[in-house]
């Protein structure tokens, strides 16, 4: 696909709509190369303490659920965290309807490691209106509700994320709480 390129899969409720994310979460960019090399290396240091909170549990023998949980986290900063090394090393700079990226181009990637975009490809749009003519400001104008692009990585960071909140509370303050216990 070309960047910018949509893909309809369930009419104009669910498409594969391809980007490239700058940075963070709705695509802000975090401060230029400089910002973009902090940002990566807070995120391997995230993955780490995650990974590292993982294996502690296991340990303790915490709930399943809230190592499920961890571990869904804990994969999606991977997946982005790969994005951000090898992509913009591995592939040419996608145009915006132009022509295709490269896969290992012989002038090399469009930007050194740890400088790469994330890629996002998934967009629900739940509902869409359109303000009639009579509507002050905004007549003829269209509201999409959710306009935003995520990937799977992002996915799973949120369904790990809620999951562990709204089911899961209990057991992670448990598992808190001995984590202080063994500290003191």
């Amino acid at each position: 696909m070309y960047l910018g390129e949509e893909l309809p899969l369930c009419g104009q409720w669910f498409k594969l709509h391809f980007i490239e994310n700058e940075g963070m979460a709705f695509g802000m960019a975090f401060g230029g190369m400089w910002g973009k090399f902090i940002l990566t290396s807070f995120r391997i240091l995230a993955a780490a303490v995650i990974a590292y909170v993982c294996i502690l549990m296991i340990k303790q023998k915490a709930s399943w659920g809230l190592l499920i949980c961890s571990t869904l986290i804990f994969s999606g900063a991977v997946g982005n965290i790969i994005d951000c090394i090898f992509y913009g090393k591995i592939f040419s700079e996608s145009i915006y309807y132009g022509a295709l990226s490269t896969l290992l181009p012989p002038e090399g990637g469009y930007a050194p490691w740890l400088q790469g975009k994330v890629v996002d490809m998934i967009q629900f749009d739940l509902f869409t209106i359109r303000f009639p003519e009579s509507f002050p400001v905004w007549s003829g104008h269209y509201f999409n509700f959710f306009p935003a692009v995520f990937n799977l990585a992002d996915s799973w960071i949120t369904i790990g994320l809620f999951t562990m909140i709204i089911f899961f509370y209990k057991p992670l303050s448990l598992f808190v709480a001995s984590m202080n216990k063994k500290k003191q």
